[in-house]
């Protein structure tokens, strides 16, 4: 669950966004509707990101119990779209199916643009200064400024290309179609990297830290920190695959509430940790569009103070980061590469997505389908955007979640279930209520994008995918 988002995302919910005009498009949706006019960007939540952390802790408590009892009832491991697809039928499988791929790509995408950044600090830190233009996105909703706040390109587009992330998503593509072995070993090495830079970060940094940076505490009101929970519930994309776990406990009752409950307490810790030296080492504003808060604060410290302590601390997190960075880019290319595959064995997408390499025995199509859809916009687009749609892709799939276990305890309510969420139906309620929160604090603009990719989905599966699925009568 500890993942690349609290190196990458955490400045933009603390920060915000900031335009030169007011526009509805930029505007959350829940502020929009409260107060019915247009905003110059959002707020973010400033030093109160702390709370914003605990209520995206809440949610995702919440989703992870309804996640748990959806994943108990179906006997074979898998992700969303398997759990709907046995339960809830073709179509909503086919909506979370390609709402997952919006989710795997989009976050990997936002991932991407973090790494890029962090590769960019990391060639700094030996001397290595390659122009602007090839090392950063396209597309800065906020523009882009030097450690002296002199701006290099102005808010918009600029002729430009972000070839680290590019080139990244590239490298681990070929990875995966040459097969990769996983192993918990492995797996627990990249979990102690990230958990020690993140430590790393909170001890070193807690040394330079000024009370007065946090007040005020609210600078934009509960508003910001609703909108920075939009934002920061990114860190937290990755939780619900212990919930996947419940029907292998010994005793899932018991066992599932603990293993969410006490992961989503160590990594809200981390994370309010995190938040807090951040927001006590520079001025919250000065973090508006920054892939790299973390680093580049540790950057800017190092520069004004002069500490070489500090310039190490700030190589160890760098490291950190990136091979953190790097595990999940990984595993969310092969979890997408995954998602194309079962649906086209499924039948929903073209046979030939599911293609196995004769050599490796690795789905290489899908695999690079999946390469290529992230590596293009990667070196385009701004982490704040890409961030918003991986959110809001990730809360809807959350949302169908939840409306699926109230569904199911209506229709089947006497069916076995390794694991019931407890409370009744007031935890699946909860969950909706609150992960419909988080997605009313995301711009309008992000809305529109994702029901422009929905659309696009339904045409694509009421053209094609029903007419040739394996329950279709003309296939």
């Amino acid at each position: 669950m500890i993942g690349s988002g609290i190196f990458t995302v955490i400045g933009t919910a603390i920060a915000g966004e900031k335009f030169d005009t007011s526009s509805i498009l930029n505007t959350p949706l829940l502020d929009y509707l409260v107060n019915h006019h247009a905003l110059a960007g959002r707020p973010g939540a400033g030093p109160a990101l702390a709370f914003s952390i605990v209520l995206v802790a809440i949610v995702c408590a919440f989703t992870g119990l309804c996640y748990a009892e959806l994943a108990s009832m179906i006997p074979i491991a898998g992700s969303a779209y398997t759990y709907t697809y046995a339960t809830m039928g073709e179509l909503v499988a086919w909506i979370i199916g390609w709402d997952l791929i919006l989710e795997y790509a989009v976050s990997n995408m936002a991932v991407c643009v973090g790494f890029a950044a962090h590769i960019v600090d990391f060639m700094d830190w030996f001397g290595v200064r390659p122009s602007a233009r090839w090392i950063s996105p396209a597309f800065l909703p906020s523009g882009l400024s030097d450690l002296q706040g002199n701006a290099i390109y102005q808010p918009g587009w600029h002729l430009g290309f972000n070839f680290p992330a590019f080139l990244i998503v590239l490298i681990l593509t070929i990875v995966l179609v040459r097969g990769i072995r996983e192993s918990a070993g492995t797996n627990n090495i990249m979990v102690l990297l990230k958990i020690s830079a993140i430590l790393v970060f909170i001890i070193a940094g807690s040394r330079f830290v000024h009370p007065a940076h946090w007040h005020p505490f609210f600078p934009n009101g509960w508003s910001g920190v609703l909108t920075g929970g939009s934002i920061i519930f990114f860190t937290y994309i990755g939780f619900d695959s212990v919930s996947t776990a419940a029907e292998e406990c010994h005793r899932p009752q018991r066992d599932v509430p603990i293993g969410i409950l006490a992961t989503l307490v160590v990594c809200t810790v981390l994370y309010i940790g995190v938040a807090v030296v951040l927001t006590g080492l520079i001025p919250w504003q000065t973090l508006v569009d920054d892939a790299a808060p973390v680093v580049n604060t540790l950057k800017k410290l190092t520069h004004d103070t002069g500490s070489v302590s500090l310039n190490w601390v700030r190589l160890i997190v760098l490291c950190g980061a990136m091979m953190g960075m790097i595990s999940s880019i990984l595993v969310f290319q092969l979890g997408q590469a995954r998602v194309w595959f079962a649906m086209s064995r499924d039948r929903l997408f073209p046979r030939w997505f599911g293609k196995v390499h004769p050599r490796y025995r690795t789905p290489a199509v899908a695999t690079w389908v999946a390469g290529f859809l992230v590596a293009i916009p990667s070196g385009l687009l701004d982490i704040g955007t890409l961030a918003d749609l991986s959110n809001i892709g990730t809360l809807f799939a959350f949302v169908l979640v939840s409306i699926g276990v109230l569904i199911l305890r209506y229709r089947e309510p006497d069916r076995r279930r390794g694991f019931r969420a407890p409370f009744g139906i007031a935890v699946p309620i909860l969950s909706l209520f609150f992960c419909t929160l988080l997605m009313s604090g995301l711009p309008v603009i992000t809305w529109l994008r994702f029901f422009a990719w929905l659309v696009i989905g339904l045409a694509i599966y009421f053209l094609y995918s029903r007419k040739h699925s394996e329950f279709s009568s003309l296939s």
